[in-house]
C-alpha cells in the first residue's frame, strides 16, 4: 500500500444503520384499496418511486404556493395544450387563484380561442395522408386536427376586434389577449383560458407572438390597412416585458409553474436577472428578485443541453432561482403533460377543498 493512502475495510455489519437515524423517509406500497380520490392517489405516489414520486412531490409544492396567500404563481405553457384538451385544466388553475399570471406560446392561445369560440378539433387516426389532409384544409397536431376553417373563423373575429381598437394604440401581446378574452366574456358560453384571464384580471403574455396564427392575423391586418394606404398598428414586445417586470418586482414572494419549455420557460425565468442587471448597470430601478419556489413538467432530459431540459439547479447559477440553503424548493416531473398535468392540478384542487366550475 501507497505511503499516506488509507485502507479502505469492507463495511461490517455492526456499522449497518436503519435509515432513521439519517433522517431518510420510508416509502409505502401504493394501495388502491385506500384509494377514494385523485388526491388520495396522487399523495400515496408521492411516497412511491420513479415518476410516480415526482408528480407527488409536484402536487406538494403546487399546493404549497396556492396556500401561500404571499405567492404570486406565474403558469407558463408551451406545447400543443388546448388542440390536446388542457385548456379547461387551465382554466382551472386560474379561475380558482393558484396562478396570478401565465406566459405561454401564441399558438396554445390561438387553438384555445378556436376551442372557446364553439369550434372543434378532431381525432386524427391515420386513414388519410398529409397530402389529403392539406388538400381538405385539415391541419395535423401529431394526433389531432386542427381545421384551417377553424383558423379562417378565428381571424374573422381578430378583425373584429381589432376594428375597435384605436388605430394610435401601441400593441402588445397582454393588450391584444385582454381584448380576446373580453370578447369571449361578451360573446361565448364556453369555457376557455383567455376567458378566464379576463375575468380573473390575470395577464397573459406571449413574448414570441409573431410565431403565432394571431401573429399572422395581427399581420394580416396591418397589410389590409396598408393596401388601403391607411396607417398599420405598431407591435412593441417590450410593453410585455417591462409590465412583468413590474408587477414581480413588487411581489414578495414568486413561484413558477412551468408546462414544457421554450420561450416562454425562459421569458418569465429572466426577470430575476433583468432586475439584477438594470440595479448594476443603472443603479437604480432594479432589484434582487429570485423564483423562491419552481415545479416542472417536461419530458426534455437535461443532457441534450437544451433550455427546455435545463434543471432548476442550473437557474439558482443565473440568479433565476433561490437555492435550498436559502428557501428554495423544486419539483421535476418528466412526464408527458397530459398525464401530470391533470393528476397534479386536481389533487391541488381537492386539497384546497375546491370544486372546479362547470
Amino acid at each position: 500500500m501507497k505511503k499516506g493512502k488509507k485502507k479502505i475495510s469492507a463495511r461490517a455489519r455492526c456499522e449497518y444503520k436503519n435509515g432513521f437515524s439519517d433522517n431518510l423517509k420510508p416509502l409505502s406500497p401504493l394501495d388502491l384499496s385506500k384509494v377514494k380520490s385523485v388526491n388520495d392517489l396522487v399523495t400515496q405516489m408521492g411516497k412511491t418511486s420513479f415518476g410516480g414520486r415526482s408528480i407527488g412531490e409536484a402536487a406538494d409544492l403546487l399546493y404549497k404556493m396556492a396556500a401561500d396567500r404571499d405567492c404570486f404563481v406565474v403558469l407558463t405553457l408551451s406545447g400543443a395544450l388546448t388542440v390536446a384538451k388542457m385548456g379547461l385544466v387551465i382554466c382551472d388553475l386560474i379561475d380558482n387563484g393558484i396562478v396570478n399570471a401565465v406566459v405561454s406560446t401564441g399558438a396554445i392561445m390561438a387553438h384555445g380561442f378556436v376551442e372557446s369560440a364553439g369550434m372543434s378539433h378532431f381525432k386524427y387516426e391515420g386513414h388519410l395522408s398529409d397530402e389529403q389532409l392539406y388538400k381538405g384544409g385539415y391541419n395535423r397536431i401529431y394526433d389531432t386536427v386542427e381545421l384551417e376553417k377553424n383558423l379562417d373563423d378565428a381571424e374573422a373575429i381578430f378583425k373584429i376586434i381589432l376594428d375597435d381598437v384605436d388605430k394610435d394604440t401601441l400593441l402588445s401581446s397582454r393588450f391584444l389577449n385582454e381584448r380576446l378574452g373580453e370578447y369571449l366574456a361578451k360573446n361565448s358560453k364556453e369555457r376557455g383560458i383567455l376567458k378566464s384571464a379576463y375575468t380573473r384580471k390575470v395577464p397573459v403574455y406571449i413574448p414570441a407572438f409573431t410565431d403565432s396564427e394571431l401573429g399572422l392575423n395581427l399581420g394580416i391586418y396591418n397589410r389590409r390597412l396598408k393596401s388601403k394606404t391607411k396607417r398599420a398598428f405598431a407591435f412593441d414586445p417590450f410593453l410585455d416585458l417591462e409590465d412583468f417586470t413590474k408587477i414581480i418586482k413588487k411581489e414578495r414572494v414568486t413561484g413558477i409553474f412551468t408546462v414544457g419549455g421554450g420561450v416562454p420557460r425562459n421569458w418569465a425565468q429572466q426577470v430575476g436577472p433583468y432586475l439584477d442587471i438594470i440595479q448594476k448597470r443603472l443603479k437604480s430601478g432594479g432589484y434582487f428578485k429570485r423564483y423562491r419556489y419552481g415545479v416542472r413538467i417536461c419530458p426534455e432530459p437535461a443532457h441534450w443541453g437544451g433550455l427546455s431540459g435545463c434543471t432548476y439547479s442550473e437557474g439558482i447559477s443565473w440568479g433565476k432561482f433561490t437555492p435550498p440553503g436559502e428557501g428554495g424548493r423544486c419539483a421535476e416531473v418528466y412526464a408527458d403533460a397530459t398525464i401530470a398535468l391533470p393528476l397534479i392540478t386536481k389533487a391541488v384542487l381537492e386539497r384546497l377543498k375546491i370544486t372546479p366550475t362547470r
